[in-house]
């Protein structure tokens, strides 16, 4: 196994010189400087850059033989990141979409290694030129009138409990928002409930008489019974 190379040395002044093929130095940058400071990325893009860095340079090191912090940019090669896509595919089962993910964010490590070391162009290029994998286009499905109305009314109404998952329903329903979003905040009494999405806009949703009526803060900050998640399910 190769040993490891100081990401930094030390010249005779005794000023400390970066090792500009050090992949672990141009990560860094990425990371700190460029997606969280430059480009003030949102915390999930930021978080999905460092995801496909956890799969990536493990599993590069390991083909190489060498330690994670050993790794040089040229060691990320184009081969091995079409063999890695095609790792993340079989061997953990993600869909093409993930799989394109992980790739859409290596793109964007290749480019700002390239825009800032021009002896890395070469390398930029070749990473840049491992295509996006088309996929299937899934149709939208949907829920016919009569099928949502079975579903708001099958929370028992007779207990607070059901009440407040009808409630939950038919907030989901007329605002159109996530269950995610809703669980991490608090409902707003109010005829807009404002939610953000994942472009970090805010939207202002009108919400029907019925159910601002229904919606109370005491049903909305428990979870849901077992009963309606059998039903979600």
């Amino acid at each position: 196994m190769r040993k490891p190379a100081p990401a930094s040395k030390r010249s005779q002044g005794n000023a400390v010189m970066t090792d500009e093929t050090s992949a672990g130095h141009w990560i860094r940058r990425f990371l700190m400087e460029y997606a969280a400071s430059e480009r003030n990325l949102s915390a999930n893009t930021c978080a999905s850059y460092r995801d496909m860095l956890v799969l990536l340079l493990p599993y590069v090191a390991k083909r190489k033989g060498v330690a994670v912090d050993a790794l040089s940019v040229t060691d990320l090669s184009a081969e091995l990141v079409r063999s890695f896509l095609v790792y993340i595919e079989q061997e953990r089962e993600c869909c093409t979409a993930t799989r394109n993910q992980r790739l859409a964010s290596i793109h964007a490590l290749a480019r700002f290694i390239g825009e800032h070391s021009p002896q890395h162009i070469e390398w930029c290029t070749q990473i840049r030129m491992v295509p996006i994998k088309k996929s299937i286009t899934v149709s939208l499905t949907y829920l016919e009138k009569s099928e949502v109305d079975s579903l708001l009314a099958a929370p028992d109404q007779s207990s607070s409990q059901g009440r407040r998952d009808h409630a939950l329903l038919l907030f989901l329903y007329n605002s159109g928002a996530r269950a995610s979003e809703n669980f991490c905040r608090s409902f707003c009494h109010s005829s807009v409930s404002k939610r953000r999405g994942p472009t970090s806009i805010r939207r202002g949703v009108m919400l029907k008489t019925a159910t601002r009526v229904q919606g109370r803060p005491s049903r909305m900050r428990r979870p849901f019974s077992f009963r309606s998640l059998t039903i979600l399910e």
